[in-house]
C-alpha cells in the first residue's frame, strides 16, 4: 500500500476486485446457458454413451477377428489343451466307448486261436473270467489313455488344429467341414486318428483281433450350447468388424470430449464408462461359464469342457483386463492433473514428498549441477514426452494385458518422479556455491 492510502482506497480496489469476478462469474454462467452449450452437451454425451456400448462390442470384434484369422494365435490357445489331464480323460473315455462298440468278446474268444490266448491273457493280466468284458474295457482305456497323454497325441491335436485353424469360424458360422464341425449346435472333433493309434498300441500288446476293427470315427465335444446357432450370426458380423470397430469406439469418445465443454470430466466420464461397460462382459463372460457348464448333457465331461471354455475365452478375458486397467489408469491420470480441491491436494502431496527429498538431498551435498536446471526450464516438454513415449509403448506392445498397463502407468509414473526430483527449487541460499566478494 502507498503512502497516503487509507482504508478507504483500500476497500474500493477490493470491490473492485469482486466486482470484476461477479462479471467473469456472470458472462460464464451465460455462455453456460446458451442453446448452443446445451446442443453441444448433449451430443457429446450421446457420442461417450454409444462409445462405452460399442467398448465390449469392439473386444468381441478383436477376439472374433484375432482368434479366427489368426492361426498361430489360434494354435497357441488350444495346444495347452492336449496337456489337460481333464481333457486327456475325456477323450480316453470317447476312445474307448468307440472301440468297445466294435468289440464283440464272445466272437472274439471264439476266433482265437489256442497260441494267442496265453498273449491275451498275459496282456489283460490273467484276468479272462467272468469280468472279461471289464476288464477288456480298462485295458483299452489304459491304452487310450497312454495315447492321449503321450507326446503322439499333442503333436496330432497341434497340427489338426493348425490345418483347421477355422474352429471358430465354423462353430460360429456354420461354414465349412474338416475334422471339427458344428452339428445341431454342437462343435465336435473327429477322434479317428487317435483310435487308430489306440487300435496299433491294442494289436502291439497282444490283442490281434483289434486290428481287424474297421476304422472308428467318434466325435469329442468342444463347445455345446442351444444358443450357438442364434449367437453365431451377431459373432460374424463382429468377426466382419474386425479391429476398425474399437477404432470407431475410441474416435466417438474422444469427439464427445472434445465437444464438451469441460473435458477434463467428459474425459474421465469416458474412461470410466469404457471401464465399467467391459467389466460388464468380463463378468458376464464367468456367469455364462457357469451357466454353460450346467446345462452340458450328463456324457459331457465337466472338467474338460471348462477347460475347452477357459481356453477359447482366454484371449477375451486378457482384453477385458486390459482395458479396464486401461480405462481407469488415463481416468486417473486425468482426474489428478485437473482443478478439482481433492487433486490439488494429491498434486501439492507429491511434490512436497518429493521437495523433502531434494531438500534432504541438497543437504547432504547432492547436487543436481546444470541437470537441474535444464529438466526445471523444459519440465512440461519433458512431461509431455515422456506420456508419448509410454503410450507409443503400449501401442506397440503384442497383445497387452492388464498387468503391461499397470506396469507402463508405474514405469511413467517413476520416471516424472525423477524429473519432479531434478526440476524441484533448491532450498532458498543453496542455489550454487557462494559466489566471492569482488
Amino acid at each position: 500500500m502507498t503512502e497516503g492510502s487509507g482504508p478507504a482506497d483500500e476497500h474500493g480496489e477490493r470491490s473492485e476486485i469482486e466486482g470484476l469476478r461477479a462479471r467473469v462469474a456472470a458472462l460464464e454462467n451465460a455462455r453456460a446457458r446458451s442453446p448452443g452449450h446445451h446442443v453441444k452437451s448433449f451430443v457429446a454425451a450421446v457420442l461417450i454413451v454409444i462409445g462405452c456400448i460399442l467398448a465390449p462390442l469392439s473386444v468381441v470384434a478383436a477376439w472374433a477377428a484375432d482368434q479366427v484369422a489368426d492361426t498361430d494365435r489360434y494354435v497357441d490357445t488350444v495346444a495347452p489343451l492336449a496337456s489337460n489331464p481333464a481333457v486327456q480323460d475325456a477323450v480316453a473315455n470317447r476312445a474307448t466307448d468307440a472301440l468297445m462298440t466294435h468289440i464283440d468278446l464272445p466272437a472274439r474268444l471264439a476266433d482265437l486261436v489256442p497260441e494267442d490266448r496265453p498273449r491275451l491273457r498275459q496282456a489283460l493280466g490273467g484276468r479272462l473270467g467272468d469280468s472279461l468284458e471289464g476288464a477288456v474295457r480298462s485295458f483299452v482305456h489304459d491304452k487310450a489313455r497312454e495315447v492321449a497323454a503321450s507326446d503322439v497325441f499333442k503333436t496330432v491335436w497341434t497340427d489338426a488344429n493348425r490345418q483347421i485353424h477355422s474352429t471358430l469360424d465354423k462353430a460360429l458360422t456354420g461354414s465349412g467341414g474338416g475334422a471339427i464341425q458344428l452339428k445341431n449346435d454342437t462343435v465336435t472333433l473327429d477322434l479317428g486318428p487317435l483310435v487308430d493309434r489306440v487300435k496299433k498300441r491294442l494289436v502291439d500288446s497282444g490283442m490281434a483281433f483289434a486290428g481287424h476293427i474297421p476304422a472308428v470315427h467318434t466325435d469329442f465335444t468342444l463347445v455345446r450350447s442351444q444358443q450357438v446357432g442364434k449367437v453365431k450370426t451377431y459373432v460374424r458380423l463382429l468377426q466382419l468388424a474386425g479391429n476398425w470397430l474399437p477404432v470407431l469406439a475410441v474416435l466417438l469418445i474422444a469427439a464427445g470430449v472434445l465437444l464438451s465443454v469441460r473435458r477434463r470430466r467428459a474425459l474421465v466420464a469416458g474412461c470410466l464408462g469404457v471401464a465399467v461397460a467391459v467389466g460388464l462382459l468380463g463378468i458376464g463372460l464367468r456367469v455364462f461359464r457357469v451357466i454353460y457348464l450346467d446345462r452340458l448333457p450328463a456324457d459331457v465331461s465337466q472338467d474338460a469342457a471348462g477347460a475347452v471354455y477357459d481356453a477359447l475365452t482366454r484371449f477375451l478375458q486378457t482384453t477385458v483386463r486390459m482395458v479396464v486397467a486401461l480405462g481407469i489408469v488415463i481416468a486417473l491420470g486425468a482426474w489428478l492433473s485437473g482443478p478439482g480441491r481433492h487433486a490439488g491436494l494429491v498434486r501439492r502431496l507429491w511434490t512436497s514428498g518429493i521437495g523433502e527429498l531434494r531438500d534432504t538431498a541438497d543437504h547432504a551435498g547432492l547436487r543436481t549441477g546444470p541437470v537441474g536446471p535444464f529438466v526445471r526450464h523444459r519440465r512440461t516438454w519433458i512431461t509431455w514426452i515422456l506420456v508419448a513415449v509410454a503410450l507409443l509403448v503400449y501401442l506397440l506392445w503384442s497383445y497387452p494385458t492388464g498387468w503391461v498397463v499397470v506396469g507402463i502407468a508405474l514405469c511413467l509414473l517413476s520416471v516424472l518422479a525423477v524429473v519432479e526430483f531434478l526440476a524441484a527449487t533448491p532450498p532458498t541460499g543453496e542455489q550454487g556455491p557462494p559466489r566471492a566478494p569482488v
